[in-house]
């Protein structure tokens, strides 16, 4: 038999075939029940045709050569003719007590058809094919009795383990359990077959294949992909895998997901297509074979093969067609914890807290306690749903009471929520102090679960031993401060328990930390009690600890008990849950368990009961609990509003739309739009009247250049809200607006983007000019932006982006229309784009037009030109021509542009006698957090001149203001730009906070080492730079900014400072506000005034770092003098020309802890969010200076892929721009 090594080796030498259909190919024997029954069963009393895995005893012969057949077109891995071979299937035939036996005889007769084939030519191998049995653990089979199952997760584990037993005995290589649709009775499977390897003393190979029902990406029993994995990859695996229900070319997206994410092999083995009307597969072998070679140039395919309706002719195809393919290399999955229900829950560094539900807890809510006495479990369900709707990322569920079989409860209940999709999708935290109750949970449970709690209070022998248990249902565990001592209160205490118990997960269990959740005890406050005043502040000061100390570790707790001295007044519990919270996530707090519907918004709480809420969480003086409660019966909330009228309100009601229209004045049009309705009759005649005529004098007046981007803006606010009122009125003639628009557009930022602002501005102006727009948002994947299209029927899709990573996501869209068969205009917008990027990276990999759009300006007409049949064809033309121009100078640069061999670039570096140098020293080392920062100290920093730019009226502030063209226009957006940000200042709306630092630093080559301390004996991190490599005029420097640091070997000490800021904490939700409000003007007025808030607070932490670096305290520069820089020092930011590489990001964020200091994070392609934030390094060399590093030779990026430890395909990725050459020409001289 062969070993592990082995197979391994196979897998990473070349794609694995696998074999085909056992079932077609019995069909076509025609066998009738005598074959079936063969002697040893002609007396059975059931019928037995139709029992396949019988047929390994009666009728082995026909078994053997289709095993035969597989191998001789090329299987390298046949499956064992015993999908149905378990006790729980068997029982419908009546054969239940011959599972072992007939698992046995398939292995055996598989075997043997190996080792003659083997004897001829290459290993081949035997898998144990595993079915999922025809009956399921997480779906009901009784409506009226949700409930109710016919086999418990046990009964599966003692039919699997006798399969699997069976199997070994008979001599297969590997295990496969496939046509998973329930992962509950997969992981019965899987938890079967590892006490069966335990009780052996050796295992083999596991696969593990999925079966996605339809295009939606769900398994039978719910599961989306992802969530499907997440809940299995605590398995020890040899590879995953999708087969059967779909064809290949349905199974692409599921693939390419399964690709991307599962750190283990992969394997594919789809139908033959799509049965047809009489049940049968129709694909052929030459169709299936094309579509999966397509798979495996992929590289998504480790092992193949064929699924329903696949026969050896298919099999030898497909070995055919992926033979010169290289297999897939699996990569590693970054270290998240996730969790899982029906939906995947991921956390990443964005993600925020994760609420966890507390009312499905009879110990919590004496309402679901009344209701699980009662045994009224359909309205206890409605108390879960009530959570989830009400924003809990999971729910706590809990049946721990005297009165209660708690065992019983929790299945009962379990299988209740596992009928609801809208609670089954989140996943379910289970809440015991009972083990068993918590096993019988987690037998209920299809996702990843997490358990509630395991501590140190009965030893670590019961610890250790609970946390296995745990893992081998792959759950994740919440582990409480409690040791054999008692419970901690004290910070040292609770992260002595925790630091103790994560040694012994991770080092003696091998418990991943990413799935450890510690709960620190959050302990009553305000209870009179002296000792008791500090709790908060000790649960708070112990997460900081945990989250700094324990690498990969989350933090949870249970909000409600700190509050539980005021229980009875909800106002200050609400508000204490909410304070307690807003300080808990700031030292790093992941998770909380806290009812989502009762909890308080921290900046709408009444200010005076937040400062003395405050008083109390952060035990900041000794009468504080005296003075809330005298406060507490006095909480209220007051407000008022007011109406003005004008003369314009007299005009007929037409002239009051326009007027209103043009004037972006929203006050009056409800009234005003219904009294249109009423006068006349239909709400389309309204729209497609007045309205609609309102919005062509405003599109008229843009287009004339007579009114501006702002008041465009201002007016489409009140054409959403017009449309808003008469949106019920529309339900009942649907089908008559589909004629009033000019066409469809569909605009999204594409994944891993989160920039927005000119995405929006261009549906605004594309709205206003009667043009229908489907914004999908932002970091929107490919698949779906595609989805959307065919879906809506676009007539144009716009891809907007702001970084450098989103040009090859375009390019990939862009691959993707073309494969897909797409031939729309595909229109190209943001920051980082340019026409020449498009024609020459873009373009050429869509057939269909790609145009540059430069900015919301053109928009309109570009859709125009490209919707109008009499035009579009001489306009696309138009474009393709420039185009074609600017690929050839393209072309000819690159020919006559020859760089400088890398090493002679640094020859020629910026030199500096540095023994003539002492680089200033900061007046502290290490990192300081600014929190809150007010925003009225950053307003004099702020650059005007950028935010007239975002919307489209150019030239420098404060001259535009006076500019005879635009100025009256510019006036009165500055106007509201200052009235909403004094609002945003008063009401602080927005949050600035940031965290910067100084540390010792040396440069080693083009490298940048930045140490520990000022011993400079350890090194805390890299920053790895880029160097000009263009050729210069004699003297000219080629530069890096490594340069403008001491190097290492010169013993002088250099310093090096790293910032990160952000204004825009509360932007989502002020920019929410608004759009519910229908009011895109000023939704994108707060995107703006965020952006320059985050720019003011770099320049003025700029200002600070210079003074506290000493060569900057004596300066006296004007506001000019600041917007234009003329100081010394610069701050360069990754992403941009001295440092195109935005992975150097992540560097930065790792040293400063950027996340939990600053709460900014990043995605996947290293964008911020907030988007409203700025990153960067701080060099204080007087003669530290901004450049672009500029083209990039080959042996650059080689170099630097070493230094960076990346492979040459991720480096010429990231830095693609910047590329003097072109990987894919390069890679195809190659091969």
């Amino acid at each position: 038999m062969p070993d592990l090594p082995r197979i391994e080796e196979l897998l990473k030498s070349r794609i694995l075939i696998l074999d085909g259909a056992m079932g077609t190919m019995i069909q076509r024997h025609q066998l009738q029940e005598d074959d079936y029954r063969g002697e040893r069963f002609a007396a059975h009393p059931a019928p037995l045709k139709g029992c396949n895995d019988l047929l390994c005893l009666t009728r082995p012969d026909v078994v053997r050569d289709i095993h035969a057949q597989y191998l001789a077109a090329g299987a390298d891995i046949i499956e064992t003719n015993s999908f149905n071979a378990n006790a729980i299937s068997l029982s419908d035939y009546g054969l239940e007590a011959l599972a072992y036996e007939l698992n046995v005889a398939a292995a055996r007769v598989a075997r043997q058809a190996v080792e003659e084939a083997q004897a001829l030519d290459r290993p081949r191998f035997v898998a144990g094919a595993i079915g999922p049995t025809n009956r399921t653990l997480s779906l009901a089979i009784d409506v009226s009795n949700p409930s109710k199952r016919t086999h418990s997760f046990d009964d599966f584990v003692a039919a699997y383990r006798e399969q699997a037993r069976g199997l070994l005995d008979g001599g297969v290589d590997l295990l496969l359990c496939e046509t998973v649709f329930d992962t509950l009775v997969l992981k019965a499977a899987l938890y079967a077959i590892e006490e069966e390897f335990a009780a052996r003393g050796q295992r083999v190979p596991v696969m593990v294949s999925v079966t996605i029902t339809d295009q939606s990406g769900r398994t039978l029993s719910g599961q989306t992909l992802e969530a499907f994995w997440i809940s299995i990859a605590h398995a020890n695996l040899l590879s995953v895998g999708v087969n059967c229900a779909l064809g290949a070319a349905q199974m692409r997206p599921f693939m390419e997901e399964l690709a991307s994410m599962a750190p283990i092999y992969t394997s594919c083995y789809p139908n033959a297509g799509l049965p047809n009307a009489f049940g049968g597969f129709d694909e052929t072998p030459e169709s299936m074979a094309g579509v999966l070679a397509e798979f495996a140039r992929e590289g998504w395919l480790n092992i193949v093969g064929g699924c329903c309706g696949t026969t050896p002719a298919h099999i030898e195809a497909i070995a055919r067609a992926v033979r010169e393919c290289p297999p897939r290399q699996p990569k590693p999955q970054e270290r998240l914890t996730r969790f899982s229900g029906l939906e995947p829950l991921v956390l990443r560094p964005e993600t925020g807290l994760i609420n966890i539900g507390e009312r499905t807890n009879v110990a919590g809510s004496p309402k679901f306690k009344k209701l699980i006495l009662e045994g009224n479990y359909e309205e206890a369900l409605s108390i879960a749903r009530q959570q989830v709707e009400n924003g809990a990322n999971m729910i706590d569920v809990n049946m721990d009471e005297p009165l209660l079989d708690a065992e019983a409860a929790m299945v009962t209940f379990l299988n209740y929520v596992s009928s609801e999709p809208e609670i089954a999708r989140v996943p379910i935290m289970v809440d015991s102090s009972k083990w068993s109750v918590i096993e019988a949970a987690l037998k209920c449970i299809q996702g990843k679960a997490v358990v509630n709690s395991i501590s140190l209070k009965e030893g670590e022998e019961y610890f250790c031993e609970c946390a296995r248990r745990a893992r081998r249902f792959g759950a994740a565990l919440v582990v409480m401060a409690f040791d054999e001592q008692g419970q901690a209160d004290t910070k040292q205490r609770k992260f002595a328990i925790c630091e103790r118990a994560y040694r012994l997960l991770t080092e003696k269990v091998g418990f991943p930390p990413e799935d450890i959740i510690f709960d620190p005890n959050v302990l009553t406050v305000a209870t009179g009690i002296e000792e008791h005043n500090n709790y908060a502040v000790e649960f708070i000061e112990a997460v900081r600890l945990i989250k700094e100390k324990l690498p990969h570790a989350k933090t949870s707790g249970g909000i409600s008990n700190v509050s539980f001295s005021f229980r009875g007044n909800n106002v200050v519990r609400e508000a204490m849950h909410s304070v307690f919270l807003y300080h808990a996530i700031k030292a790093g707090l992941d998770m909380a368990i806290v009812n989502a519907g009762q909890l308080a918004v921290y900046e709408e709480i009444e200010p005076e009961l937040r400062e003395l809420v405050e008083d109390v969480i952060l035990n900041r003086r000794p009468d504080a609990t005296e003075r809330l409660m005298a406060f507490a019966e006095r909480v209220k909330a007051t407000g008022r509003s007011e109406e003005k009228q004008v003369a314009w309100r007299s005009e007929p009601v037409e002239q009051r739309l326009a007027h209103a229209l043009i004037r972006g004045i929203v006050d009056y049009i409800e009234q005003d739009v219904l009294e249109a309705l009423e006068k006349y009759g239909k709400p389309l005649a309204v729209i497609e009247g007045p309205l609609m005529e309102g919005m062509n004098i405003v599109g008229d007046l843009f287009g004339q250049g007579k009114m501006f981007l702002p008041q465009v803006v201002k007016s489409a606010r009140v054409m959403k809200k017009a449309v808003a009122v008469l949106l019920p009125y529309l339900e009942a003639e649907k089908r008559s607006t589909g004629g009033h628009s000019q066409g469809r557009f569909l605009i999204a930022t594409v994944k891993g983007d989160v920039h927005d602002i000119g995405k929006n501005i261009v549906s605004v102006v594309l709205a206003c000019n009667n043009y229908e727009v489907i914004d999908l948002g932002v970091m929107v994947p490919c698949e779906q932006i595609l989805a959307a299209a065919r879906e809506h029927k676009a007539d144009i899709i716009g891809l907007s982006g702001l970084i450098t990573p989103s040009l090859d996501e375009m390019i990939h869209v862009a691959s993707e229309m073309e494969r897909q068969g797409f031939r729309i205009p595909l229109l190209i917008g943001g920051a980082t784009t340019s026409k020449a990027h498009t024609a020459v990276k873009i373009a050429p990999a869509y057939s269909g037009p790609v145009i540059h759009v430069l900015d919301a300006s053109r928009a309109v007409g570009v859709v125009g030109n490209l919707l109008n049949p009499e035009t579009s064809q001489d306009f696309i033309n138009q474009y393709r021509e420039e185009q074609e121009r600017l690929r050839t100078e393209y072309a000819q640069r690159q020919s006559e542009g020859k760089l400088l061999p890398i090493e002679v670039a640094r020859e020629r570096r910026f030199k500096v006698d540095w023994s003539q140098e002492t680089p200033p020293t900061p007046e502290f080392l290490g990192i300081r957090v600014l929190d809150d920062l007010p925003l009225s100290e950053l307003v004099p920093f702020i650059d005007w001149s950028p935010f007239f730019h975002a919307w489209e009226i150019r030239g420098r502030y404060p001259q535009l203001l006076e500019d005879p063209k635009v100025g009256e226009r510019a006036r009165e957006l500055f106007e509201d730009a200052q009235n909403l940000l004094q609002r945003i200042i008063d009401e602080r709306l927005l949050h600035a906070c940031g965290v910067y630092g100084f540390f010792p630093a040396n440069s080693v080559g083009d490298d940048v080492e930045v140490y520990e301390d000022d011993s400079r004996q350890s090194v805390r991190a890299i920053f790895h730079f880029l160097r000009q490599q263009m050729p210069k005029s004699s003297g000219e420097p080629n530069l890096c900014l490594a340069d403008f640091i001491a190097p290492k070997d010169t013993g002088v000490r250099d310093y090096i400072g790293a910032f990160a800021v952000t204004a825009g904490h509360g932007a989502d939700a002020l920019v929410a506000e608004f759009e519910r409000q229908h009011d895109d003007y000023n939704a994108i007025m707060v995107k703006a005034l965020a952006d320059r808030l985050a720019e003011a607070f770099a320049e003025y932490l700029h200002k600070r770092v210079r003074a506290e670096w000493g060569y900057g305290r004596d300066e006296q520069l004007s506001y000019e003098d600041l917007i234009r820089e003329r100081y010394r020092g610069i701050r360069p930011a990754a992403g941009y020309p001295a440092c195109p590489d935005h992975t150097e990001k992540r560097t930065l964020f790792d040293l400063l802890e950027v996340e939990r200091n600053a709460g900014i994070t990043l995605t996947e392609s290293f964008a911020m969010i907030p988007p409203a934030s700025v990153s960067g390094l701080y060099f204080s060399h007087v003669s530290a200076k901004y450049f672009a590093v500029g083209k990039l030779g080959k042996d650059q990026i080689v170099d630097y892929h070493r230094r960076k430890n990346m492979t040459i395909a991720e480096v010429e990725r990231w830095l693609s721009p910047y590329l003097s050459y072109s990987p894919a020409e390069e890679s195809s001289e190659r091969s």
